[in-house]
């Protein structure tokens, strides 16, 4: 019965701070005693119970007071991740991105842009070609149709800074997405047991393509500017890594977008180092306030290998990505391809030619910069007014996510499973971390279905997080 007086008293005391202003004196003993009817003990252990949830501070011969909230920080513990490394036994499940949700719910989780916002009209023209045409009853060669080696040489040629050699066609290996190239890539060009340095957080994907590849992940810590160029230099030193797995052009999660002087100087490292860079080129298509320039545009000497995938720009049914790599790693990278899937459907690789060589492509990605543009800002408001705890990191020139810091003292799982209760449907940040996450974090997905129901997906947010406080 004590037990049910004291919570009842805890109970009404925290209603009535979350009124007061800090430093406001608490109700007598006496006058708790009387109006809780409980014993003198009982009100003490209530008063104790707000004390150690840093509610109430108690000044001995005085009183109780309301405890003057501290500046909330979120803490940077990010260096650990370089100190620590990465724990051996951690296998990444796949992703909450892609969970299927009903229609009714507010979809902030998924990875891919909304039908609304994809080339619909190209991509059926496009299909009805190629079921007419040979593609349809053919085999492609191994390492793509050479017009669409072409067209991913020429895109990433068009990059290069005046004077520099572009890549050719023949340096091109067409894949069936990214996912598969990332595996390719790493299996090719590490190999099993040995280091591969992953900014952290990284895309999910690449983390679980570096378990089922065997390799030994290095995490190195990265922000909503991209990794320290230094500490990458140090993790190449360390141990000894021949590759680095970057997204260099708005980072899954993070959005980061680096400066070309970081790119320059992680180049110079991994040049110092005789070692890859494998670039993440997956958000090319998605530009909002920057555009996407590959690293591997302004390297001649083979410690580049860019991938780039049309999959969230073209159509989720078009599996197709462009793997450019010079020198005996295209060599390596292809055989590696074959061993897995011998060949790239012709039917799709000639959709995805179709498609990008329209005139109406180029009219569409102006069209999607605007379109993308306005549901990140519709987001970003939202959440500062319905969630001012949820903290957009830096705000993403690019891209389809949000990367939000939440409190400290936030139980992630717990307000997830609030906000699907709530119909919303958000990703926890954990999965982007090869090693332990530095903090909680949300990824929020700007570019799905219902931009209507961002604020009440920041709403549900918010509230998950009042429930909490």
């Amino acid at each position: 019965m004590a037990n049910d007086s004291s919570g009842r008293i805890v109970a009404g005391l925290r209603e009535w701070i979350a009124g007061a202003a800090p430093g406001a004196r608490l109700p007598a003993t006496r006058a708790l005693v009387a109006e809780y009817g409980a014993s003198p003990v009982t009100v003490q252990k209530a008063l104790r119970a707000l004390a150690a949830q840093g509610l109430v501070e108690s000044r001995p011969g005085v009183g109780t007071f309301v405890r003057a909230a501290p500046l909330a920080r979120p803490h940077d513990h990010g260096w650990q991740t370089a100190a620590l490394g990465a724990p051996r036994a951690r296998v990444p499940q796949v992703s909450a991105a892609l969970r299927t949700v009903p229609n009714d719910v507010v979809a902030l989780h998924a990875g891919y842009p909304d039908r609304d916002l994809l080339p619909e009209r190209l991509v059926r023209a496009a299909f009805a070609r190629a079921a007419r045409g040979g593609a349809a009853v053919s085999r492609p060669p191994a390492a793509g149709l050479p017009d669409l080696q072409a067209w991913f040489a020429a895109e990433l040629g068009a990059a290069a800074p005046p004077g520099a050699a572009p890549p050719g066609p023949g340096d091109v290996v067409v894949l069936p997405g990214s996912q598969s190239g990332l595996s390719t890539a790493f299996r090719a060009l590490v190999g099993a047991g040995r280091p591969l340095l992953l900014e952290s957080p990284t895309y999910w994907g690449a983390i679980l393509a570096a378990a089922q590849s065997g390799v030994e992940v290095v995490p190195v810590p990265s922000g909503p500017h991209g990794p320290d160029p230094e500490e990458v230099d140090r993790a190449f030193a360390r141990t000894g890594a021949r590759a680095f797995y970057a997204q260099p052009a708005f980072a899954n999660p993070t959005g980061a977008h680096w400066a070309p002087d970081l790119a320059d100087r992680v180049l110079a490292a991994a040049r110092r180092h005789g070692a890859f860079v494998i670039e993440d080129d997956w958000a090319h298509d998605l530009a909002i306030d920057a555009d996407a320039i590959p690293l591997a545009a302004r390297d001649e000497d083979g410690h580049v290998v860019h991938l780039r995938s049309l999959t969230k720009s073209v159509s989720p049914a078009v599996r197709v990505a462009g793997l450019t790599a010079r020198g005996p790693a295209r060599d390596r990278i292809l055989a590696a391809a074959q061993a897995e899937s011998l060949y790239v459907s012709a039917v799709l690789q000639a959709v995805a030619l179709d498609v990008v060589t329209q005139p109406a492509w180029r009219t569409h990605l102006r069209g999607l910069r605007r379109h993308l543009a306005a549901r990140r800002d519709l987001l970003v408001a939202a959440l500062r007014e319905h969630a001012p705890e949820a903290h957009v990191a830096a705000v993403p020139r690019g891209g389809l996510n949000l990367w939000v810091r939440l409190p400290d003292t936030v139980d992630l799982a717990a307000l997830v499973a609030d906000c699907a209760a709530a119909g919303v449907a958000v990703a926890p940040g954990d999965e982007w971390f090869p090693a332990e996450p530095t903090g909680p974090y949300l990824r929020l997905n700007y570019a799905g279905p219902n931009p209507g129901g961002f604020a009440e997906g920041a709403r549900a947010i918010g509230a998950a997080l009042a429930r909490q406080r």
